[in-house]
């Protein structure tokens, strides 16, 4: 019999929700153990919502033990830091003791400072020095994702050796689908998959069938850059190595199923020029959403300003051809909706590494083709339109599709050279998008349209 799980879901979270209130905390926590890790976390936020903190904590220790750890994964950092704050230092141990050890760094680095300093108390001296080494990786770098749960191997191990010691240690390590082969001094020497394991013969050593071409990535290689090289390779897992080639640790594929989340959520955020911010829509608080985007509302009036003064400097022109003003707002749309479209592809092309710096020329020269072909496409179609349906004269008609064709033209080199530009000179391409763009094809739409009424008309 097939459920309708979004049904099954409502209906289970209204149940856990009448029993929460009901402080029949048991029964609630039957029917949250009918879901996985990942549905629970959701389902505790929706409780702490609605039931509130306490309750909700109560119902969080009910939780076995291993499955709470797995849980407190998955909450966001709002939550962990409400369950933090209302469960024992005991319990708290526990649940750092259970987390992979890279999601352990992701929730310390949220945490306060005296909190972290609570956890590390509890540690051995051994974990509080590896902890605190992958603390102090920068944020956003490789170093700040790897793990150190890994299977490492040496160069003259046998393959009955290696599957003895992935049976041994795999329970703790992250995967055990990689294997890396390590030489003297932690150096990374080469890799070798299960599969290899498994199909060869028991006394054939590491170093007879280890890659010894692998890729690797350094501890302070920006997170973007790992995820392309996911995204480039198709790989499961990666290694981190230092500058002198020594195996620190690994990163594998769901930490960098997030980061591809954040980066995208990111370029989208300054693509529609709004500051980029981590916090979920409904979480942020109206000042937040504010100061979001008013710094970009208020850029982008100042170049309408400039556009508007521009426009007083053709007075002349306009009081005796009023009639250009009509066509004005469609070729500064259309000038504007043109660049946007180069610039959005070419800044996808950057983003997955399929567009690179030396790009830069034949983007130029494609993007001036294609925008030579739309331009008199849509000039033509206006052409006839403006004769035949506006009742305009044939010499306005050719002044305002003049101006399209050249103002569609340019507003496509623009849209696809800027990100170009913005990458050469180290800055984010995706700020090059939608609204800058368009204040920059507004400003060049209108001295070109001027310009060319007043060489046609005479004026």
């Amino acid at each position: 019999m097939e459920y309708d799980r979004e049904k099954l879901t409502e209906e289970s979270i209204s149940l856990i929700i009448e029993l929460v209130e009901q402080k029949n905390y048991i029964k609630a926590r039957e029917e949250l153990l009918n879901f996985n890790e990942v549905d629970i976390a959701e389902i505790l936020e929706d409780v702490m919502e609605i039931t509130g903190v306490e309750k909700t904590i109560v119902l969080f220790r009910t939780l076995p033990k291993d499955i709470s750890a797995e849980v407190f994964s998955y909450l966001d950092i709002e939550e962990q830091l409400t369950i933090i704050n209302g469960i024992t230092d005991k319990e708290l141990h526990y649940i750092f003791e259970e987390l992979a050890f890279d999601d352990m760094i992701d929730v310390l680095e949220e945490l306060p400072a005296n909190i972290v300093d609570k956890i590390l108390e509890k540690s051995t001296k051994e974990e509080r020095k590896l902890i605190n080494t992958f603390l102090n990786y920068p944020e956003y770098s490789a170093g700040s994702l790897m793990t150190p749960d890994y299977i490492s191997l040496q160069k003259d191990m046998t393959v009955k050796d290696a599957l003895a010691y992935i049976k041994k240690e795999g329970m703790d390590s992250e995967t055990v689908y990689t294997c890396y082969v390590k030489d003297t001094g932690r150096k990374l020497i080469g890799i070798v998959s299960l599969r290899s394991l498994v199909i060869s013969e028991d006394h054939v050593r590491m170093e007879d069938i280890m890659l010894t071409d692998f890729v690797s990535v350094n501890v302070m290689d920006d997170q973007e850059e790992v995820s392309n090289q996911f995204i480039k390779y198709g790989f499961l897992a990666m290694p981190v190595v230092d500058n002198e080639n020594r195996l620190v640790g690994i990163i594998t594929v769901d930490d960098i199923l997030d980061i591809i989340d954040e980066e995208t959520t990111e370029d989208f955020h300054k693509m529609a020029g709004v500051t980029a911010s981590t916090e979920e829509y409904l979480d942020m608080n109206v000042w937040k959403h504010v100061k979001n985007r008013l710094p970009w509302l208020a850029f982008l009036m100042v170049s309408s300003m400039i556009t508007g003064l521009i426009i007083t400097q053709f007075e002349l022109l306009l009081s005796q051809a009023i009639v250009l003003v009509a066509y004005l707002p469609l070729l500064m749309g259309t000038g504007g909706n043109s660049g946007a479209q180069s610039a959005t592809l070419v800044i996808r092309g950057i983003a997955v590494g399929d567009i690179l710096s030396k790009d830069t020329w034949r983007i130029l020269w494609k993007e001036l083709r294609i925008g030579f072909s739309i331009g008199l496409s849509l000039s033509i179609l206006n052409f006839t339109k403006i004769i035949l349906l506006d009742g305009q004269s044939p010499i306005v008609a050719l002044t305002i599709c003049c101006s399209m064709l050249l103002i569609i033209t340019m507003a496509k080199a623009i849209g696809g050279t800027l990100p170009m530009l913005a990458k050469r000179l180290r800055i984010d391409p995706a700020l090059m998008a939608n609204p800058m763009i368009a204040s920059i094809t507004d400003m060049f739409s209108v001295v070109t349209y001027f310009s060319l009424a007043s060489i046609i008309l005479g004026i």
